[in-house]
């Protein structure tokens, strides 16, 4: 029986897990300027036209873009269009470059993006979200310290409350990535967002919280390190 359903199958009221919660400051918002993320195998720096070029030639396989709507981008220009329509939308993202050799690909490669959205200072949360990386990369370290990079940011430097991140149904690939991070799974948004060939996805809905961070953060920075170790 759901949680939420009582024995006469009448839904059931949910209670505060957090009576006593304490007041929360606003996060800071928006990130410092020159902000560059490093860690030991990826940097972070903030998108910006440049970029269109590398993040072109990463993301330039159509099974990248099977659950995203964006691409494929046939050329730099129409990565420019793509960069300056999701800073237009408000969201902040940030392009994904090696400091090491990954697999196949070099240090100074780009290697994908992703991005801060749905960003709500005074609510302190925020999500990451659309995130893409380079097939090559997909697997390894990339993404596990990306991420690492991008919570420790949203918790300890802006302050946040929560994290969200979000994936489409179908995207089986992605949930596994998502829960594999310590996110909790917190439910299923039905009908909630438009794809790219017209059909409406249900939208399998995760968070991070500044509670839960901690243990999160720890798990992890041990897969980098054991990545490390590999190397």
């Amino acid at each position: 029986m759901d949680q939420t359903q009582g024995s006469d199958g009448r839904f059931v009221p949910l209670d505060d897990p957090r009576p006593e919660d304490v007041h929360w400051p606003v996060a800071v918002w928006p990130p410092s300027p020159g902000i560059h993320l490093r860690g030991s195998w990826v940097e972070l720096t903030p998108t910006t036209l440049h970029d269109a070029h590398g993040l072109r030639l990463a993301l330039d396989h159509d099974h990248v873009w099977q659950h995203l709507v964006g691409g494929p981008l046939p050329d730099d220009q129409v990565a420019r269009q793509w960069i300056t329509a999701v800073t237009d939308r408000g969201w902040f993202p940030w392009t994904v470059t090696l400091r090491r050799d990954v697999g196949e690909r070099h240090a100074g490669h780009v290697v994908g993006w992703s991005s801060f959205l749905e960003i709500s200072p005074n609510d302190a949360r925020l999500e990451i979200g659309n995130t893409a990386y380079d097939p090559a990369v997909w697997g390894t370290v990339v993404n596990p310290e990306t991420k690492l990079l991008l919570l420790s940011y949203a918790f300890e430097e802006l302050h946040m409350g929560r994290v969200q991140l979000k994936t489409d149904i179908r995207n089986h690939r992605s949930q596994a990535a998502i829960a594999r991070l310590g996110a909790t799974y917190e439910g299923v948004l039905r009908r909630y967002q438009r794809r790219a060939d017209g059909t409406v996805r249900d939208t399998v809905m995760f968070s991070i919280t500044a509670e839960g961070w901690p243990d999160v953060r720890a798990a992890l920075a041990d897969r980098v390190t054991a990545y490390d170790a590999l190397a």
